[in-house]
């Protein structure tokens, strides 16, 4: 497995991972929890958002990855 593919099998986990989050969010009875899950999908939007500026990277510079 490549590292592009690699990379990419980490940024659909981690969007599996803020839609539960934000399940979480919406449906804790807890203010408390609520924000938490709240500000930890914020965290992983930004670490989605790092990882999917990383994989353009690693396309440009291996465009045979392109699209996988």
């Amino acid at each position: 497995m490549t590292v592009a593919s690699q990379v990419k099998q980490c940024v659909a986990s981690l969007k599996s991972v803020e839609a539960s989050l934000n399940n979480l969010a919406i449906h804790s009875r807890d203010e408390q929890a609520s924000e938490t899950f709240r500000e930890t999908c914020q965290i992983t939007r930004k670490v989605i958002s790092d990882l999917e500026n990383r994989v353009g990277e690693l396309e440009f510079q291996e465009p045979q990855y392109k699209g996988f």
